[in-house]
């Protein structure tokens, strides 16, 4: 169930920051969506400056991956639509696939928590995984606005 969520949240990411995009006439950065979520944590979780220096480095080797295995995983599923014989993918594979990224994600997750905990005291860590959640919800409620927007 996690996996998918995170397939999602990473469908949502592209697909709001190419809505935001084509609003401004501009190409999608990833390294403008990992900006604005970092500032986002850093305000929400209200990190001092000697934790920023600390953390900075983590959270972005963090995204990197995480970004690296949905741009895996997307173009992964896309190629097996794509490829399909009768018009039909290997399902089997594509539940194994799925599966092992979600298996990966959580492994990501888990080494990212052990290097943040190692940086952070627990309430201030506490806060910082709810940064990393309201952001996500944000992007997620920003996206549906925009795709209302575009049903108009």
């Amino acid at each position: 169930m996690k996996l998918i969520k995170n397939i999602l949240i990473g469908i949502l990411l592209i697909l709001s920051s190419t809505a935001i995009a084509q609003n401004n006439d501009k190409h999608f950065k990833i390294e403008d969506m990992h900006a604005r979520k970092w500032q986002s944590l850093i305000t929400q979780a209200q990190l001092s400056p000697k934790e920023i220096d600390a953390v900075k480095p983590v959270f972005m080797e963090y995204e990197q991956l995480v970004w690296k295995l949905h741009e895996e995983n997307h173009d992964f599923f896309k190629s097996a639509f794509k490829n399909a014989k009768n018009g039909k993918p290997n399902f089997a594979e594509l539940n194994d696939r799925y599966v092992d990224n979600e298996i990966r994600d959580a492994q990501m997750f888990k080494n990212y928590h052990l290097k943040l905990r190692k940086l952070l005291q627990p309430e201030t860590l506490f806060k910082y995984y709810r940064a990393e959640r309201d952001f996500k919800r944000k992007l997620l409620k920003d996206l549906q606005d925009h795709h209302q927007q575009d049903k108009k």
